[in-house]
């Protein structure tokens, strides 16, 4: 949603952004080539940062990358002098480039280690995803299937899980795949498609060892304090989680949280303030037919936009 999302933080002249996932660099680059402004990536992926040095917006420092979770926005910009961004951008969930390495550990279609830590298997940050499915407790292993998958079988899978790890540990994708596979069957939909039973059982997985999100709650309230007032902010999600998340957040801080009627007492001092948001529109942007078609992957994608008031900000500012 590349053009989406480039209309909606509308790059002017001597601007400062953020595209808190970086990437192979294409927002950003975006951005850069809008206007003179100046363009700030922010990745926990070492690849990214050593694909970066090959783009020629870096070289020239219109692009600078910054190591870390977007998370952690406020204090990686601090340390390089910047307190206050125009635009904010998060392009959620795993990028292509991950997916498509095969030993990271990400995808379920090719073989490869069972990691899929987003800060690389040399991570000292977390454990990879083999841990988890190896030493963690059947329950331990359903909830986390249910809450960051969604998956209705969770018993059933960790039960198996925890039977066949005792003859073996997991350590590839394709091992667990299989064994999902062999728990669900899945008939094809009406156009002759189907879903790969492990779907949700590896979002859940990656979801839970990147803490993902929790990451993008903390990156939510990061851009709140960041951004000047008229700051653009454009997020893309890929899966109900993630969009409930920020549609709870943008719904609550530009004031759509039910305040009670002009007869009741219960309004607090709080709820007439001014809201720190705006919202161009309270409904989500979906990909145009033409991107879905030329990629697939977009097709769950939605796009909120959020615009900041000048309004204190709801936890006030950082120290």
């Amino acid at each position: 949603m590349l053009p989406e999302v480039i209309a909606a933080l509308a790059p002017q002249d001597n601007e400062v952004f953020v595209d808190g996932t970086f990437g192979a660099g294409g927002y950003s680059r975006a951005i850069a080539q809008q206007a003179d402004c100046k363009v700030f990536g922010i990745d926990r992926d070492p690849t990214a940062h050593e694909n970066a040095k090959k783009l020629p917006e870096v070289a020239t420092g219109k692009i600078s990358t910054l190591s870390g979770c977007f998370g952690d926005m406020q204090a990686l910009l601090k340390q390089v002098g910047v307190n206050k961004v125009d635009g904010i951008t998060l392009d959620l969930g795993v990028s292509s480039m991950q997916l498509d390495q095969a030993e990271r550990g990400f995808s379920f279609q090719e073989d490869g280690p069972l990691d899929m830590r987003m800060d690389g298997p040399n991570s000292n940050q977390r454990p990879p995803a083999s841990h988890i499915v190896n030493t963690y407790e059947e329950k331990e292993i359903a909830d986390i299937l249910y809450k960051y998958g969604e998956e209705k079988k969770s018993r059933l899978i960790a039960r198996a899980i925890v039977t066949d790890r005792v003859e073996k540990p997991f350590e590839t994708t394709l091992q667990l795949a299989e064994l999902i596979r062999r728990i669900i069957r899945q008939k094809p939909r009406k156009d002759g498609k189907s879903i790969h039973p492990a779907t949700r059982s590896f979002q859940a997985l990656r979801i839970f060892v990147n803490d993902e999100l929790g990451e993008l709650e903390r990156g939510l309230e990061a851009a709140e304090q960041l951004l000047n007032p008229g700051g653009r902010l454009a997020i893309v999600s890929f899966h109900s989680l993630e969009d409930r998340i920020v549609k709870n957040f943008l719904r609550e801080r530009s004031g759509g949280t039910p305040q009670g009627s002009r007869h009741s007492p219960t309004v607090e001092p709080a709820a007439l303030r001014k809201a720190p948001f705006s919202l161009p529109t309270k409904k989500a942007i979906a990909p145009s037919d033409q991107e879905c078609n030329e990629n697939p992957r977009s097709r769950s994608a939605k796009l909120r936009v959020a615009i900041r008031t000048d309004a204190p900000c709801t936890k006030g500012e950082a120290a």
